[in-house]
C-alpha cells in the first residue's frame, strides 16, 4: 500500500509539472529611510536636528506602512494601465466553477461599458485587482529598514516590469504626498501673511502723509541712527503699547500656524515653527512625550508577538501586556489631543492677549490724539510702520526658506535592487514537486495501511493465535502448495504426508504429533477432536495427514468423519461409497463400515454416511457414546473430523467425548473475534484439554522464519489443491 501510494503521487506530482504552465518570480529591494534626507545640508537652518533613528516604533509603522502602500489599489492600478496588463493572458476572464455556482444565487449586476476606463469599470477593476494581489508579494525584512517587493508572471520580462513600476509609483506617490501637505500649510500661512503685508503698507502711507505735517517737539539730538528724537510722556507710552501690540500680533500669528500644523499632523513644520513661540519648549516635551509613547508602544508590541508565538494567542497571561499595550495607546491619543488643545487654548490665549494689548494702545492713542500732536502720532505711525515691516520679513523669510528646504529634501525611498529579469521559473519546482510527491505518497500510503490494519479484525500471525487461546497452542503448519499434476491424472486427491514426506507442512505436522503423544503421555486411547470455528480453515486436511503420521509412527489409529453436515473426508482419503456414521446412529446399519486406507497401514476410516436433519443428536446419543468406547479398546488414537463450531454445535456434543481438542485456525480467514468465541466455548464445554492449531501460514507471515527452518527451500506457488479443505 504504501509502496503504491509513493508511486502514484509520484507519477501525479511528474504530471504536474509537465502539464503546468511556467511562471516567472522578479524580486526588489527597497530602503525605507528614517526621515527625508536634506540633500544641500540646510538642516541646521531650520534647526531641524533631531534625530528619530531610535524611535523602533516609528521605524516599523513607516516601514509597515510604505508595505500597505505598495499593495494599495492605487498603485495596483496605475500600474496595470501603464504596463497595459489587462492584455496579459493572467488578466483574461476565465471560467470559475466556484464563481458560476455563486452567480446563479445573486442577481447579476449593472454590466460594465466597454468604452469606459479601469477606474470606472467596477467588476472589470476589481477582477483585475484579484488577479494583481495573487500575483504580488510585499514583504517588510525583520530587523531592517528594507521591503521586498515580488511579482510572479508567465513573462519574466513582464514580472520585472511590474517590480520596478511599483518602486516608481511609490517614489512619486511619496513625492506628491508631502508636496500636497506642504501647500495646504502654505496657502493658509501665506493668507495671514497677506493682511500682514496690506496693514504694512497701509502704516507706511500714514507715515508719508503725516511726515509733512508732523509738529514734533525735538530734544535737539539725534539717536543712533541719525534720526531727531522728540519727547512727550504720552509718546513714551504709546511706543511701549505699539512694541507690545506687535508682539502680541506675531504671538498670535505663530500660536495659529502651530494650530494649524497640529491639526493636519504636518510633524515637521510644527517642530520648525515651535522653536520660535514662547511655549516652543511646552510643545517639544508633549512632542518628546508622544515619541517616548511610541517607543514603549514598540516594545510592548514586539513582546507581545514574542509571547504569542511562545504561548499561543489564547494565553491569559497575555492579558497585562495587552492590558499595557492597550494603555499606552491611549496614552499616546490622549497627548495628541491634549496636543491639539493646548495649541487651540495657546492661539485663543494669544487672541485675547493681543485684543487686551490692542485696547491699552487704543487708550493710550486716544490720549495722544487729544493733546492733537502731530509729531507723536507721526512717530507712533513710523514705529507700527517698522514692526510691522520688520514681522512681515522675517514671516516672509521663513515661509520662503521652508518651502525651498521642502523642495530640496529628498524621497524617504531608495532602490537598493531593481527588478531584474528571472532566468528560471518559480513554478513549477521540479525537485519540491517530486519531493513533495514522494512524502506526500509515503505519508498518505502509511495512513491507508494503518487504518486497514486497525480495521483487519481476522488473524495474521502466531503471537495472536497464542494471545487469544492462552499460550494453548500445539503448533503452526506453513501453506503448502502442490505442483501441478498432469493433464492426464485421474487419481485420487493428495495427501502431504504421503506425496511430500519431506516437505516443510510434513514436519510441522509431525512436530504437532508429537505434542500429540505428550499429551496423551500413557493413556490407552486417546480421542481427539479436530474442529474450527468456521469452513474452509484446513481442519480436514491437518486431521487426515495427522492420521496418516499417528499410523505412520505404529499407532493403530482410527478417523472418523463427523461432520454430518458436510463432511469431505470421503473425498480426501479416497473411501468407497458405503453407509458410515450417521447410517449407524440412525439404526439403519448394525455395524460400521470401516474401511483400511490404502498405502497406509494401521489406518482406517469412517466416512460420514448421508446427511441428516438431526446431527446434533445423533453425535449426542448413547449409541456413539458406546461405539466410542468399543473403539477405544480397538485403536490408540482415535480423530474425529467434526463440523465447524460457531455455524452449528454438531462439535460441541462431541467435545465432552474428547480427550484433546485441536482448534484449527487459518491466518487471513479467521477473525478474531471469531476464535475467540471459539475457544471460550470449547474451554467451558469440559475437563478435556484444548489447543490451536494455526494451519496454512503464508512464508511472508510474521513469525514464519521462527517455526520453520529458513534455509529450507521454499515451494512456488501452483495451485492450492487441498490446503482449504
Amino acid at each position: 500500500m504504501i509502496y503504491a501510494a509513493v508511486v502514484v503521487m509520484a507519477v501525479l506530482a511528474a504530471i504536474y509539472c509537465v502539464v503546468s504552465t511556467r511562471r516567472y518570480e522578479a524580486t526588489g529591494t527597497i530602503q525605507v529611510q528614517s526621515k527625508s534626507q536634506d540633500r544641500l545640508g540646510l538642516d541646521s537652518i531650520t534647526g531641524s536636528t533631531a534625530d528619530n533613528d531610535g524611535d523602533t516604533l516609528a521605524a516599523t509603522m513607516d516601514i509597515q506602512t510604505q508595505a500597505n502602500i505598495l499593495q494599495s489599489d492605487t498603485l495596483a492600478l496605475k500600474t496595470i494601465e501603464d504596463l497595459h496588463l489587462l492584455g496579459t493572458k493572467d488578466f483574461q476572464p476565465h471560467f470559475s466553477a466556484i464563481g458560476w455556482a455563486l452567480g446563479l444565487l445573486s442577481k447579476p449586476g449593472t454590466p460594465d461599458s466597454p468604452t469606459a476606463s479601469l477606474e470606472d469599470s467596477p467588476k472589470r477593476r476589481r477582477q483585475a485587482l484579484a488577479v494583481f494581489s495573487s500575483n504580488l508579494k510585499v514583504k517588510p525584512v525583520p530587523g531592517t529598514r528594507l521591503i521586498q517587493i515580488t511579482y510572479v508572471d508567465r513573462d519574466p520580462k513582464l514580472a520585472a516590469a511590474v517590480v520596478n513600476k511599483l518602486t516608481q509609483s511609490l517614489i512619486g506617490y511619496t513625492f506628491q504626498t508631502r508636496f500636497e501637505a506642504t501647500n495646504e500649510a502654505a496657502d493658509w500661512l501665506s493668507g495671514q501673511l497677506g493682511d500682514l503685508r496690506q496693514q504694512s503698507e497701509q502704516l507706511q502711507r500714514q507715515v508719508a502723509d503725516l511726515e509733512s505735517k508732523s509738529g514734533v517737539y525735538s530734544l535737539g539730538t539725534v539717536d543712533s541712527r541719525g534720526r531727531d528724537q522728540a519727547y512727550s510722556g504720552v509718546l513714551d507710552q504709546l511706543q511701549q503699547a505699539t512694541a507690545a501690540l506687535s508682539q502680541a500680533e506675531q504671538n498670535r500669528i505663530l500660536r495659529g500656524a502651530i494650530l494649524h500644523a497640529a491639526q493636519n499632523g504636518d510633524a515637521e513644520m510644527l517642530s520648525g515653527l515651535a522653536g520660535n513661540a514662547s511655549n516652543g519648549s511646552v510643545v517639544n516635551n508633549s512632542l518628546g512625550l508622544i515619541q517616548t509613547l511610541r517607543s514603549q508602544e514598540g516594545s510592548q508590541q514586539a513582546t507581545l508577538q514574542q509571547a504569542e508565538s511562545k504561548y499561543g494567542a489564547a494565553n491569559p497571561k497575555l492579558q497585562e501586556t495587552r492590558s499595557n499595550l492597550a494603555g499606552i495607546h491611549h496614552s499616546i491619543q490622549q497627548e495628541i489631543d491634549r496636543l491639539k488643545a493646548r495649541a487651540q487654548s495657546d492661539y485663543d490665549d494669544a487672541v485675547r492677549d493681543e485684543a487686551e494689548t490692542r485696547e491699552a494702545y487704543d487708550k493710550v492713542k486716544s490720549r495722544a490724539d487729544t493733546l492733537n500732536n502731530k509729531s507723536v502720532d507721526f512717530a507712533i505711525l513710523r514705529q507700527e510702520a517698522d514692526e510691522s515691516r520688520k514681522l512681515y520679513q522675517e514671516l516672509l523669510e521663513r515661509f520662503k526658506e521652508a518651502g525651498v528646504l521642502e523642495s530640496l529634501k529628498g524621497s524617504m525611498i531608495t532602490v537598493v535592487d531593481p527588478g531584474r529579469v528571472p532566468g528560471e521559473p518559480k513554478t513549477p519546482n521540479v525537485r519540491m514537486a517530486m519531493i513533495g510527491g514522494v512524502v506526500a505518497g509515503f505519508f498518505a500510503g502509511c495512513c491507508v495501511a494503518l487504518l486497514l490494519e486497525a480495521l483487519d479484525t481476522r488473524v495474521h500471525t502466531i503471537a495472536e493465535v497464542e494471545r487469544i487461546c492462552g499460550n494453548k497452542l500445539y503448533g503452526a503448519t506453513p501453506l503448502f502448495l502442490y505442483k501441478p499434476a498432469p493433464p492426464s491424472f485421474d487419481g485420487p486427491p493428495r495427501l502431504a504426508s504421503l506425496d511430500e514426506p519431506r516437505s516443510r507442512y510434513v514436519e510441522a505436522a509431525r512436530a504437532i504429533r508429537t505434542e500429540i503423544f505428550l499429551r496423551s503421555g500413557g493413556e490407552p486411547s486417546s480421542v481427539i477432536l479436530v474442529t474450527s470455528s468456521i469452513a474452509g480453515e484446513g481442519k480436514t486436511t491437518l486431521c487426515a495427514n495427522l492420521a496418516v503420521l499417528l499410523a505412520q509412527s505404529g499407532k493403530r489409529v482410527l478417523v472418523v468423519d463427523a461432520d454430518l453436515r458436510a463432511g469431505t473426508l470421503q473425498n480426501t482419503l479416497n473411501l468407497p461409497s458405503w453407509p458410515g456414521l450417521c447410517e449407524l446412529l440412525d439404526g439403519q446399519v448394525q455395524f460400521p463400515r470401516i474401511y483400511p486406507v490404502t498405502d497406509v497401514p494401521n489406518l482406517d476410516a469412517l466416512q460420514a454416511g448421508s446427511s441428516t436433519a438431526y446431527p446434533s443428536e445423533l453425535l449426542g446419543s448413547s449409541i456413539f457414546v458406546r461405539w466410542l468406547s468399543t473403539w477405544r479398546n480397538q485403536y490408540d488414537y482415535i480423530l474425529l473430523d467434526s463440523a465447524p463450531l460457531l455455524p452449528v454445535t454438531d462439535s460441541l456434543a462431541l467435545a465432552p467425548l474428547s480427550d484433546i481438542i485441536l482448534l484449527v485456525a487459518r491466518p487471513g480467514l479467521t477473525e478474531k473475534a471469531q476464535l475467540m468465541r471459539s475457544y471460550q466455548m470449547l474451554h467451558r464445554s469440559g475437563k478435556h484439554f484444548v489447543a490451536a492449531v494455526v494451519n496454512g501460514l503464508p512464508p511472508a507471515a510474521e513469525g514464519y522464519s521462527t517455526y520453520f527452518a529458513a534455509g529450507a527451500p521454499v515451494p512456488k506457488q501452483h495451485d492450492l489443491v487441498g490446503s482449504k479443505r
